[in-house]
């Protein structure tokens, strides 16, 4: 029975159950983290063959014969951009490689962008106000970057098909929104991946800014949990295709696939926006770390070697996402005081409960021993206008721990939720 359909007495009898079941967890002490999309032990002992791969080589040199113990080769090398090309869909001529973080590679180019301007235009510190689209809910990291350059954030809901291209379409027509930020599959945290009407939009915007960019984080893109995994047509070539290839600048790393750590990171666009970004790069950088994109390269080989080593990543998260998903069905769909995605891939299930609870909700659990995400992160400044999103991350805590988290999250909902009720017919 739906709890919007009780009687006062029947959601009292809700609340008292959950609060006697909250009571017991809190006495068990538990220290459990589900707040970030983090890989788990498991997962990272598939790639310990990466730390193996050079023990037997008594020469480090890559096909073109550069020393990868020494200086050089700015844009990394051919053979590990050869990988992210057959990944990402883009010559591998048009990549630069970076170290552990394409979070970086992204935070250097909003920089630029701020300080030297995009493609030799005006830099954007000297165009008065600047604004960013941002669709929600979404990456809290990209938030962060474009709030520390003091860029303006417009939040652009996203759809079904992806983020709302009506209203981005409108939106690009004001000079002073200069890019928009894109998890274009499995979306962090709505799983969602776009539509191939949505990324041909995007590859057919003509913004009035000429410095406008498409952030395109690629980061889930061989991130897949099912035998049907979803698929991505590919902006670099529809942009081709309509001339706009210099507004797209495409991110990825192995942060998710080898080590987060100790991973390699990239960052594709057109010839002419990387010749523009080797202007900062080799200013900033001699080279990044070659012996590191040489261990990947021998230890995956090519993209049909990540794909595999994906397949075992798979086995490990599919289960614990079938927990999350379970609990979610099983404790709050009769309910209905909440809704939640089913994703076919990426590291996050987004939950959404009921209109001004989702801080509670956090709250009640982190006071019991469970840290999520905050409320509100997926949101530009924290500020989630419905207090209702939340952000779920199964990935890192052992199967048990997340049957424990997940068990106390549906008790504070049922709570959070009973309490607000309550409140409003009192």
């Amino acid at each position: 029975m739906k709890l919007l359909s009780m009687t006062p007495g029947e959601i009292k009898a809700i609340k008292q159950q959950a609060a006697e079941q909250y009571r017991d967890f809190k006495a068990r002490g538990l220290c459990l983290n589900m707040a970030r999309g983090k890989p788990c032990v498991e997962q990272l002992d598939l790639a310990l063959g990466v730390l193996e791969a050079l023990h037997a080589r008594s020469e480090f040199a890559n096909s073109n014969g550069d020393d990868c113990r020494n200086y050089g080769v700015w844009n990394g090398l051919p053979e590990m951009r050869e990988i992210f090309g057959q990944l990402l869909g883009v010559p591998a001529d048009n990549i630069i490689l970076g170290n552990n973080s394409s979070l970086q590679m992204m935070f250097d180019t909003i920089s630029q962008g701020y300080t030297h301007g995009c493609g030799g235009y005006t830099p954007w510190c000297k165009q008065g106000d600047v604004k960013f689209l941002c669709p929600v809910p979404g990456y809290d990291r990209h938030f962060a970057v474009t709030e520390y350059f003091g860029i303006k954030m417009i939040p652009v809901p996203m759809l079904k098909t992806g983020p709302d291209m009506d209203i981005i379409e409108r939106l690009v027509q004001d000079p002073s929104v200069k890019g928009c930020w894109c998890v274009p599959k499995y979306s962090n945290p709505t799983g969602i991946t776009y539509s191939d009407e949505t990324v041909r939009r995007f590859a057919r915007l003509r913004p009035a800014a000429k410095d406008f960019r498409i952030m395109w984080d690629n980061a889930y893109c061989v991130h897949d949990l099912t035998d049907q995994p979803d698929e991505l047509l590919n902006i670099y070539e529809e942009c081709v295709k309509e001339g706009t290839e210099d507004q797209v600048i495409i991110f990825a790393s192995t942060s998710k696939i080898s080590f987060p750590g100790a991973g390699v990171a990239a960052l594709a666009s057109s010839a002419k926006t990387i010749a523009s970004l080797k202007t900062r790069t080799t200013v900033q950088t001699i080279g990044s770390d070659k012996l590191n994109q040489l261990r990947h390269v021998l230890f995956l080989h090519d993209a049909e070697g990540v794909r595999s080593l994906m397949k075992g990543h798979r086995k490990i998260l599919a289960p614990k996402f079938n927990i999350v998903l379970d609990a979610l069905e099983n404790e709050l769909a009769e309910l209905d005081v909440a809704r939640w995605s089913h994703p076919k891939g990426g590291y996050f299930v987004n939950l959404d409960v009921m209109s001004g609870c989702a801080k509670r909700v956090v709250e009640l659990c982190r006071e019991a021993g469970v840290e999520l995400t905050d409320a509100g992160a997926t949101f530009p400044y924290g500020m989630d206008p419905n207090d209702s999103n939340i952000r779920i991350a199964p990935s890192f805590p052992p199967e048990g721990e997340l049957r424990q988290a997940m068990e106390l999250l549906c008790i504070a909902i049922k709570l959070a939720a009973s309490e607000k009720l309550l409140f409003e017919r009192t």
